[in-house]
């Protein structure tokens, strides 16, 4: 059994070490009867010990998929990895056997998934799920299994843990149902955690409780985190780093006060500018104009272009390549007209385009 926690365990890998996640050039494509679904193509990021990075973008961007897939979740068919490599600590889990995979699964790297209704068993205590995986992984007995479940949800804030430990999913609230995926997903001290939208269907309150809790408990085992979520409002606040994703592809990646200061892509600027503020009662939301494209359709270009004011034809007919913004490689952007939206203080939709268009 190895208690060590990831604290004592992080102080062997210094910083000229592999990083504690690289996906390099990740591609997870699916067969489906209506054709070859490229979710995710060419996605590239890295997991630092003790930093927690942002995944942000709409629904169906490739976030999760991207996810599932440093889990090796994907179900082979219809999905396959079509080219990339996923390293942990320098070893790339696309040629790992299921075996070896498993013993990293829920151990080394955990996933809190983002329905906790439907990723707890109904009909098991969360006590039971919870000792269930410290036995897989741990080689303890039942009863220091269940010791350490109680623990667990002590050490995640479940007031009188000894009698919650027995209770089932649907006798606990929200809240409580994601704080127990949380001390599911840490019961075995993982160093790296992936957060699938932790706080989705929470009232702000319980929101706000669910992070500061992961913010504490990565104080104190010091592992990294991958934050996905579509609310850049999660991201100011917990994030170290940003990747923004749109249509399977990164389109922009950032330290998080440097994206929010200064965004280089149309995209991320307008999900910026459809944040509500609160010193706009009467205004109206400002929206994107469009929709996401069709994960079954072969797009030429940028992705973004159809939905974007600033495209151009050169948009409509080359993929704009990930390219260094400021000092180093800090700030990267997959736009051609970086330039121009540095000048601009608002970024005009492609609906306020073609109105302008329009009465001219």
């Amino acid at each position: 059994m190895n208690d060590t926690p990831l604290a004592a365990k992080g102080a062997a890998h210094r910083a000229g070490d592999a990083p504690l996640l690289e996906i390099d050039g990740l591609h997870t494509y699916f067969d489906t009867l209506a054709g070859e679904v490229r979710s995710v193509h060419g996605v590239s990021y890295r997991v630092e010990a003790g930093q927690t990075v942002g995944v942000v973008g709409e629904s169906g961007c490739g976030k999760s998929v991207t996810a599932l897939s440093v889990m090796r979740l994907i179900q082979t068919p219809p999905g396959r990895f079509a080219g990339g490599a996923i390293r942990y600590r320098g070893t790339d889990l696309l040629k790992l056997g299921e075996a070896e995979m498993r013993r990293i699964r829920g151990n080394r790297i955990s996933m809190i998934f983002q329905e906790p209704m439907t990723s707890l068993n109904p009909v098991l205590t969360v006590g039971r799920q919870i000792a269930e995986t410290v036995m897989l992984h741990q080689q303890v007995g039942r009863r220091e299994a269940l010791a350490r479940a109680t623990e667990m949800l002590r050490l995640v804030q479940i007031p009188e843990p000894q009698r919650r430990v027995n209770e089932y999913p649907h006798q606990l609230s929200g809240g409580m149902r994601q704080r127990v995926m949380i001390a599911l997903a840490l019961a075995c001290h993982p160093e790296l955690l992936i957060a699938d939208e932790p706080t989705t269907a929470l009232d702000v309150t319980i929101q706000a409780q669910i992070l500061e809790l992961l913010r504490g408990l990565q104080r104190e085992l010091g592992m990294g985190i991958v934050m996905i979520t579509h609310d850049l409002g999660v991201v100011a606040e917990c994030c170290d780093r940003v990747v923004v994703m749109y249509a399977g592809r990164k389109v922009e990646e950032a330290d998080v006060l440097d994206l929010f200061e200064r965004p280089l892509h149309p995209y991320t600027r307008a999900l910026m500018a459809s944040m509500p503020s609160m010193n706009t009662h009467s205004a109206r939301l400002t929206e994107i104009p469009g929709i996401v494209p069709s994960p079954h359709e072969a797009v030429r270009g940028c992705a973004f272009a159809p939905r974007c004011g600033f495209a151009s034809e050169r948009c409509r007919n080359e993929v704009p390549p990930l390219e260094e913004h400021g000092a180093g490689a800090s700030h990267l952007s997959a736009c051609f007209h970086v330039e121009e939206l540095v000048r601009t203080t608002e970024v005009p939709t492609a609906q306020a385009v073609l109105m302008q268009e329009a009465g001219a």
